[in-house]
């Protein structure tokens, strides 16, 4: 079974107040995740507001997240980019010890077509050392990764594991599942709609509410991969109003404000991020307060 099976969660970059990262509460962070049991972290997905951090930061946010887990979690690594040339010499230059994995997101803003798509993760795959998982959020990237391109690469190259699904499209998730190689990974990308993926094949979720709640998330989601949708109700619809407040008001504003809440981390962000309007925050507090009793 791959060690992305089950949970994982895009894991926030917590600042001070002056905009520099803050590293007690990124060390707090990475504790609440292992102590929730969730399967891996995934340090520099967008939660993590990575394009507003220097290669710098980034570096050094890596490095310290090794340092901070030792081995107890696997780690799965955010690189990705619309300058295909860039994108393979980082990968290629990626060495830092405690990472399985990369997450690559589809090119934003330049809107390449499937073929460009298809041949901007064929030369990342190959010029990587680990594993690249492929992520699709049409949201974000301005353009959709269809599935008959997912599963394409899927078939012909070989350092692909597999999908995060962001797109929202059933009709993707579908086609992904029914035709992908045995082996090849269909994540959910969406909290909202990890039950029903989990129920179509997916083989779990990279989560931004995770970052708030990862022990009450991670339990939902392994009663899923059991086989007890059933069982697995109760939490998947205790979440749903959670969920979109963490998102009412842009990501991660809303889940950094939970976390605040729990005394995680603060709530500070970079622009042109800003915190979330006083209503929705005590909305939010009304809310993490329900799950977490």
């Amino acid at each position: 079974m791959s060690m992305f099976f089950g949970t994982g969660v895009a894991m926030v970059t917590p600042f001070s107040a002056d905009g520099s990262v803050d590293y007690d509460g990124l060390e707090r962070t990475v504790e609440h995740l292992i102590q929730g049991k969730v399967e891996y972290i995934v340090v520099m997905g967008t939660t993590a507001e990575s394009a507003t951090l220097s290669s710098t930061e980034k570096k050094e946010i890596f490095d310290f997240v090794t340092k901070i887990t030792n081995k107890r979690i696997p780690l799965m690594a955010g690189i990705g980019g619309n300058n295909t040339a860039e994108i393979v010499e980082a990968v290629k230059n990626f060495d830092i010890p405690g990472y399985h994995a990369v997450l690559s997101v589809v090119p934003y803003y330049n809107k390449p077509n499937q073929e460009g798509i298809y041949q901007h993760y064929k030369a990342v795959a190959e010029a990587s050392k680990l594993p690249i998982l492929l992520y699709n959020v049409p949201g974000r990237t301005g353009i959709t990764m269809s599935a008959e391109t997912t599963l394409r690469l899927a078939n012909n190259v070989k350092n692909i594991l597999g999908v995060k699904e962001a797109s929202g499209s059933f009709d993707i998730f579908n086609q992904i599942a029914a035709h992908k190689p045995k082996d090849f990974l269909l994540i959910s990308g969406d909290d909202p709609v990890t039950l029903p993926m989990i129920a179509l094949g997916a083989s779990g979720i990279i989560s931004v509410i995770g970052n708030a709640v990862p022990a009450q998330l991670s339990d939902m989601v392994r009663k899923c991969l059991a086989g007890d949708f059933k069982g697995a109700q109760e939490a998947h619809f205790s979440f749903l109003e959670f969920t979109r407040l963490c998102f009412a008001e842009g990501n991660p504003a809303g889940v950094k404000s939970a976390m605040k809440q729990l005394g995680i981390c603060d709530d500070h962000l970079r622009l042109p991020l800003v915190k979330v309007s006083d209503g929705t925050r005590e909305k939010i507090v009304v809310e993490i307060q329900k799950l977490v009793r």
